[in-house]
């Protein structure tokens, strides 16, 4: 069959002896001027692995594409490959003298992150709009093509954590003590906003809309809160001025709320061991002097604010499941599977070969939206994901390579 595909391409006589030849002279051109195809990664899935109070595992797969006949084990072929969140940098790893066999080989990577990242992270996110690009650059390079090829993936997360407090529905305050008549105030609105986010602190301004029913002067002298994240504490304190409400009046109370930044590599422990989720509460409570002289804390339960963060990071992967499962169909039936283990505090790594199959090496773009709820029901957020990726054209052997292996 091979004969027949020769002959069908070179229209010249002693069609076997001249087509023998001209393979091996393409193949020795292609070595010596890097004509050959250029290896590239199709694609990549991440996972987040033990997790701990001090790192975090990530664990990458990448699916790269060797469009040559030939195995690639000359020279020096290497990957790296770096995933930033907002720019910054939240794992690397790179490994050389790597053995790509013909078709799609599977690297796997194990790298910890340090939590102490977190913060920094968080106050980009926070300065972004709630909003996150995460960005994973592969690139493939081998010494014996002499090029390389960066495959860029991104994935946006958005979060919608405070808005949810804006509410125009009146509730009102009881203080639920002898001869103390309830309801003590109404609170008629409340809403917020993102303060100007610090290394060390993230603020948030609050509005409360209050009304006094009572014919007489109330002076509220402090509104305090607590905020938790997955029950970790992350944000305490009290307002700095009192308030004195005229009877059958309104009055506009304005406080901040601080997140301690210090504190989220804790909750971001939390936010991974519970799937992603998160369960923000604020509670306030009120001290309120009465027209008696006498000082009463009230609890603000009627203004608990709770909220459900739900983050989708790594879970729509140009290769989602390839770290679950190595049973994926290789574009042309050539498979193998490479493990590689990189600490990022010990610099060892460790790899091994076992049969695997991958993706086909065609172009595809996919685009996912999922949605979060909060405790109240309502849609909050939307995630959408795009990932790409890419193809060689196989260099300059490809088309008679292709047409040969179609006919052998």
């Amino acid at each position: 069959m091979v004969g027949k595909t020769l002959k069908r391409i070179l229209p010249l006589g002693k069609r076997g002896f001249l087509g023998i030849l001209l393979v091996v002279v393409l193949l020795g051109a292609g070595v010596l001027y890097g004509v050959l195809g250029v290896p590239h990664v199709v694609g990549v899935d991440n996972e987040f692995g033990e997790v701990t109070n001090q790192t975090t595992g990530i664990q990458t797969a990448l699916v790269v594409a060797n469009p040559n006949p030939i195995d690639l084990k000359a020279g020096n072929t290497s990957v790296n490959y770096t995933v930033e969140m907002n720019g910054v940098t939240m794992a690397n790893g790179s490994q050389s003298n790597l053995h790509l066999e013909k078709g799609n080989t599977t690297l796997r990577f194990s790298t910890k992150m340090r939590n102490d990242k977190i913060p920094e992270w968080w106050v980009t996110h926070i300065r972004n709009g709630e909003h996150t690009t995460l960005r994973i650059h592969s690139k493939v390079h081998s010494s014996l093509v002499k090029k390389s090829v960066d495959v860029p993936y991104s994935n946006d997360i958005d979060t919608d954590i405070i808005s949810g407090f804006n509410s125009t529905k009146t509730r009102p305050i009881n203080a639920s003590m002898p001869l103390v008549s309830d309801p003590v105030l109404y609170v008629n609105e409340t809403s917020a906003n993102w303060g100007e986010v610090t290394r060390s602190k993230t603020p948030i301004r609050m509005r409360m809309r209050v009304y006094n029913p009572k014919s007489v002067t109330y002076t509220v002298s402090e509104i305090g809160y607590e905020m938790t994240m997955n029950g970790i504490a992350v944000g305490n304190g009290t307002t700095e001025q009192p308030y004195a409400i005229p009877g059958k009046s309104e009055k506009t109370l304005r406080m901040r709320t601080f997140i301690q930044n210090d504190r989220l590599d804790d909750w971001w422990v939390s936010h991974l061991r519970n799937d992603q989720r998160t369960d923000l509460k604020i509670r306030f409570y009120a001290k309120i002097e009465l027209p008696s002289g006498k000082t009463v804390r009230v609890p603000l339960r009627q203004l608990t604010y709770e909220k459900q963060i739900q983050t989708h990071i790594f879970e729509n992967d140009s290769a989602e499941g390839t770290l679950a499962s190595t049973n994926v169909t290789a574009g042309n039936g050539e498979t193998t599977t490479h493990s590689t283990v990189t600490d990022d505090e010990t610099g060892t790594s460790t790899q091994s070969a076992t049969p695997a199959t991958d993706s086909s090496t065609s172009a595809t773009t996919r685009t996912t939206t999922a949605t979060t709820t909060g405790a109240t029901g309502t849609t909050t957020t939307a995630t959408t994901a795009t990932t790409t990726t890419t193809t060689d054209g196989g260099g300059l052997l490809g088309d008679l390579l292709a047409e040969m292996r179609r006919t052998v």
